[in-house]
């Protein structure tokens, strides 16, 4: 009840009193005397209860403009703590430690922002947020760096963003699946794995897409590759050559005094030693002696029907038209090794695939296959050489396939399916020299401006 409603309540019972005592059968100067006392009390409550009421409201007021203050975040209102009241001064008792505790997670919040803050801008992994209609809400510095040549992103559209870069690059950030590509960035060939993430914030869609650089990691895995290859390369070749120098010795007394069979079995016993040798020195020299390729014009047509006869696979898309520029018995061991791991990964000959398609004036070959796909630690070292997850594998053919493509001119990335299990490589070869376009007739202007 507010306090002029109150006081009009008063006042009217006021003035039916004094006008029942108006009334009354009491001798005039009883009524005049009783009136007077009455009209002192009656003020002297009048005053008392409007005093309690205005102290009520106000502090009812002040509650509710520090309630709409805690509504806009703003914890810094506290109420004086009444003293006469014991039930509203427990109220703003307990409204004062709402703000104190509110106040207190605020402050342990944005330090803890601050902290997350310091840790993502740190971080070598780049990381950019965006809403559901592509603007960038969020950058740190290592992605400011590698996709805005160090200058503020947020605000910006991801789309116009991606306009200068390579063209793997750009297709791994616009896709939605993880994936490891390699890009040339700065002058320099860069080994990439990126990775998507979306989520719900406030309600709405949003996506965050993660560049890790792998170049760096990647060399330094190589060189302890590297050495852990000579080690067992040391280990194999003193295993044959020591018994080889035994048989030496034992066929050197057996000089003395000539034993035919003896004879035999010692020099059986070093070609068998040899011949072990030879394969296993071999199998590793054809990947460190890889000839520099001699490309030639090639028909797509008869490549991919000459291949369908050692490997069975579809062709998407029908077979290309033109001729492509490369050395076809380099690119068929490609081919080969990634049917190959296709067939392996448990993909059935009619569920992989090879698709030809022109793209920035070469061409782009996919080999996609429908097995078990490549987990994030495979995708992470799938081009490292040696590595294999395969109990007999070499972990060679990945490795071979890229030094083949790059020593064309061309780039290679792997990746998971994004349309169901599976994975899928792809590779592209760049134009000829001086390329015709009768070459080239199975590509338009429209087809040079694609981004495998």
């Amino acid at each position: 009840m507010r306090l002029r409603t109150v006081t009009i309540l008063l006042l009217v019972l006021g003035a039916l009193a004094l006008a029942a005592l108006a009334y009354s059968d009491l001798p005039l100067s009883s009524r005049l005397v009783a009136a007077a006392g009455f009209l002192v009390a009656f003020v002297g409550l009048v005053i008392g209860l409007r005093r309690s009421l205005r102290q009520q409201e106000q502090l009812l007021d002040s509650l509710g403009d520090g309630l709409s203050s805690l509504h806009d975040r703003d914890y810094s209102v506290s109420i004086g703590v009444p003293e006469h009241d014991e039930r509203l001064r427990r109220l703003v008792v307990a409204y004062n430690g709402l703000g104190e505790r509110l106040r207190s997670q605020r402050q342990d919040l944005y330090q803890r922002e601050l902290l997350l803050d310091t840790v993502i801008q740190a971080s070598p992994v780049a990381l950019v947020l965006t809403n559901a209609r592509g603007t960038i809400l969020y950058a740190n510095l290592a992605a400011r760096q590698l996709l805005g040549a160090g200058r503020k992103l947020e605000g910006l559209a991801f789309d116009g963003l991606l306009e200068p870069l390579p063209g793997t690059l750009r297709e791994a950030l616009e896709g939605e699946q993880d994936r490891l590509v390699t890009a040339e960035l700065g002058g320099d060939a860069q080994v990439l794995h990126v990775s998507h993430r979306g989520f719900l914030l406030n309600g709405q869609p949003h996506r965050l897409r993660l560049l890790k650089q792998l170049t760096r990691e990647i060399s330094a895995q190589e060189v302890a590759v590297w050495k852990k290859v000579i080690r067992v390369i040391a280990h194999e070749i003193n295993n044959s050559v020591a018994p080889i120098a035994s048989l030496a010795e034992s066929g050197h007394r057996l000089a003395g005094q000539p034993d035919p069979a003896q004879l035999r079995r010692v020099f059986a016993a070093i070609d068998e030693r040899m011949s072990h040798l030879s394969q296993f020195v071999d199998g590793y020299s054809r990947f460190a002696k890889l000839p520099r390729p001699r490309p030639s014009w090639v028909e797509w047509r008869r490549f991919l029907a000459s291949l369908q006869a050692v490997s069975a696979f579809e062709i998407e898309d029908g077979l290309p038209a033109g001729e492509g520029w490369f050395d076809e018995s380099q690119l068929e061991q490609v081919m080969i090794n990634l049917l190959k791991n296709a067939a392996e990964a448990g993909s059935a000959p009619g569920q992989t695939s090879v698709r030809v398609t022109p793209g920035r004036g070469g061409w782009t070959v996919e080999v996609r296959d429908r097995g078990s796909g490549m987990s994030t630690d495979v995708l992470a070292n799938a081009l490292l050489p040696f590595y294999s997850t395969k109990p007999s594998g070499s972990g060679l053919g990945l490795t071979l396939c890229r030094e083949i493509i790059e020593a064309h001119g061309g780039t290679l990335d792997a990746g998971n399916r994004g349309d169901g299990p599976g994975a899928v490589v792809r590779f592209w070869l760049p134009p000829a020299p001086e390329a015709t376009d009768y070459r080239l007739r199975g590509s338009s202007a429209a087809d040079s401006s694609h981004t495998p």
